[in-house]
């Protein structure tokens, strides 16, 4: 029973205990869920029951996700791995590395580009997902506990980074059990129960 508007540029910070329902969430607002009744406008739009394919090219073309776990495809390497979403939009392999190697260089990780994902720690790992979360300028950014598998330091360039993005004009969600990553945000939601129970703005 969630009733939640997020504004085109905002960086929100959504909180609260397991199993509130703040992946379920994202999922909705990804196009990952079909929610099971009410509706949900992107861009003004009735999104919610639209044809899967439609909801694909939706969800190619204007969301991207970074996972707590990477998901980095581990026989591929970084470069290959980033370039990976733009194999689906039909551009060249030509053009795909060097749009994924420019997207490396803005995340700090060109030097890594022919790296096995097994060679990476978990910073580089997630910097390198977040590279290809990038790849088809996403106008939404989802992410779901990104700082989950990293140490404080690794955590720190990982959320600066996601600021850098939101400071581009970019929508940015976060999931978090962290309280100190709220700091980044622009608004903190707090979920319990599957229910949205508050509401702050930050900045």
């Amino acid at each position: 029973e969630v009733d939640l508007k997020v504004e085109k540029g905002e960086f929100v910070a959504v909180m609260g205990p397991s199993g509130c329902g703040k992946t379920t969430l994202m999922n909705i607002i990804g196009l990952l869920d079909r929610p099971t009744h009410g509706q949900y406008h992107l861009d003004k739009k009735d999104v919610s029951h639209q044809r899967p394919n439609k909801q694909a090219r939706l969800r190619r073309d204007r969301i991207g996700f970074v996972f707590q776990s990477y998901n980095l495809l581990p026989r591929l390497n970084v470069l290959d791995n980033v370039a990976l979403p733009l194999a689906y939009k039909g551009i060249t392999p030509v053009r795909r590395q060097k749009r994924a190697s420019d997207m490396l260089e803005l995340v700090g990780m060109r030097d890594r580009e022919y790296f096995m994902p097994r060679h990476l720690s978990g910073g580089q790992a997630q910097r390198a997902a977040i590279a290809r979360a990038l790849i088809n300028r996403p106008s939404i950014l989802i992410a779901d506990e990104p700082t989950g598998n990293l140490d404080s330091s690794d955590s720190k360039v990982v959320m600066e980074l996601l600021a850098d993005i939101h400071r581009q004009a970019n929508t940015v969600l976060i999931v978090t059990h962290n309280p100190e990553l709220t700091r980044y945000a622009s608004r903190v939601i707090y979920m319990y129960d599957g229910r949205v129970v508050g509401d702050e703005r930050t900045a």
